[in-house]
């Protein structure tokens, strides 16, 4: 195909949409799918089994779809990479498959921006329309939820989650949940308020935006012990305050939230 250079290195066993244009030097292995209107740039390697939507846009010396840096992992496991459609995955990213041990699978979703260094580590699902800023690092069996955004340098410790909407500021140290709509600083990550600002540039009305607050102070600011602050706010009338408890009630089994 025209749209291949001719340095590229594809195996016969990797499938192609015709209109996906591979840059020189990449190298594409066997298990690996690409969807129409992607393009892989020079010097990438990406690994199978794979799959890869449409209209992504995969720079230079990316590694994606690798082995996962899991000592418990064996050679040979078919767990896989899945890639939706129209992400950004910026320079030197490195996303790896998933593991026998989890879910055998890493999952990103649609709209993601990826900047350079990212780091997404096994068996982690990734949402549709987050931001990656430059360094950020999941450990394995992370989960980030839909319009979450990573400050450069974050860490987030394994089987972590980060809810929708939230934000951590540059070089944050996540080791417990980050509930919806909160923001996060620090090492260790403590909460900072609402990611306000966020909110309004994603359409959350005056009234959605104070309910959010509220639920923040019900949760942070009124030393209620735990359980009586998520009651509170399962009370509520409002679906955002809602989604936070019952974030924070599924976090109680597992790493708890930062608090």
């Amino acid at each position: 195909m025209s749209n291949i250079h001719p340095t590229a290195i594809i195996d016969s066993k990797a499938e192609l949409a015709d209109d996906v244009e591979v840059s020189p030097y990449a190298i594409i292995g066997a298990g690996v799918k690409i969807d129409s209107g992607t393009w892989i740039g020079p010097h990438t390697v990406i690994e199978g089994p794979t799959t890869i939507g449409k209209e992504n846009r995969i720079f230079q010396f990316a590694s994606v779809g690798a082995e996962p840096q899991d000592k418990k992992y064996k050679k040979g496991e078919q767990t896989t990479l899945s890639i939706g459609d129209r992400n950004v995955i910026r320079e030197s990213v490195t996303i790896n498959r998933g593991t026998s041990q989890d879910i055998g699978k890493t999952v990103i979703g649609d709209d993601n921006w990826i900047m350079a260094y990212v780091h997404i580590a096994h068996d982690c699902i990734i949402g549709n329309n987050t931001i990656f800023a430059n360094n950020a690092t999941l450990a394995g069996h992370v989960t980030i939820h839909d319009y979450a955004i990573l400050g450069g340098f974050t860490l987030v410790h394994q089987f972590c989650h980060v809810g929708e909407y939230a934000f951590t500021g540059m070089g944050t140290q996540l080791g417990k949940d980050l509930p919806p709509f909160v923001m996060a600083f620090g090492a260790p990550g403590i909460p900072r308020g609402i990611n306000n600002e966020g909110l309004k540039r994603h359409g959350f009305d005056d009234e959605v935006r104070k309910n959010i607050k509220n639920a923040y102070k019900t949760l942070y600011r009124k030393d209620l012990p735990f359980h009586e602050a998520i009651a509170q706010l399962q009370t509520s009338a409002d679906e955002s305050t809602k989604q936070m408890a019952d974030f924070c009630e599924r976090s109680q089994s597992s790493r708890g939230i930062i608090r």
